[in-house]
């Protein structure tokens, strides 16, 4: 519901959506009216309709539980790699790499800092940049904070640079920067 949502739009359809569908096998015995209705007015519309033919699928094939390995994550019809990698790690505690939008901002620019960030060979270096950097342990905890540190300090419009982490070693800020040194 996140993905490319605000949000304080999200959190009460959250909550409605979990109230109504607390487990797969509600969400793949509901109306497909209902689903679409208790998502709106998020949009995308087309995403209830894939997580419901994913709770099907995972309550006639896997006793109503999404499966742990990358593998036969990505077999689901929707499920990509940044999706499979936030369920490995956020599900299952798994060490997996995500690369969203905030991450990749991130990564691109501490480790990047110049060329084209949205370029298929680039997007294709990130995604090795994140498998390499996620830690054995604690995998969940530093890919949220990955994700944090793109959505509240390294932003797509004025980064706070000054109150980042990871200035002093970011290549996207040029060496004359006074904190920079």
């Amino acid at each position: 519901m996140l993905q490319q949502t605000q949000v304080d739009r999200v959190l009460p359809k959250y909550v409605e959506w979990l109230d109504k569908y607390p487990t797969l096998d509600a969400l793949s015995k509901a109306p497909e009216a209902d689903v679409t209705a208790t998502w709106y007015p998020l949009g995308y519309n087309i995403r209830p309709k894939r997580l419901q033919t994913i709770a099907r699928e995972a309550v006639a094939n896997y006793g109503g539980r999404l499966p742990a390995d990358e593998e036969t994550l990505l077999s689901f019809k929707g499920i990509g790699a940044y999706t499979a990698g936030a369920i490995r790690s956020f599900a299952f505690r798994e060490r997996a790499a995500i690369l969203d939008t905030n991450v990749a901002r991130v990564l691109f620019r501490v480790f990047v800092g110049d060329g084209d960030p949205k370029s298929h060979a680039m997007k294709r270096h990130l995604w090795t940049l994140s498998a390499a950097l996620v830690p054995v342990r604690r995998a969940f905890d530093f890919n949220q904070a990955l994700m944090d540190l793109g959505a509240l300090v390294c932003v797509a419009r004025k980064p706070k640079c000054l109150v980042c982490p990871m200035a002093k070693d970011c290549r996207a800020i040029p060496f004359d920067e006074p904190h920079r040194t």
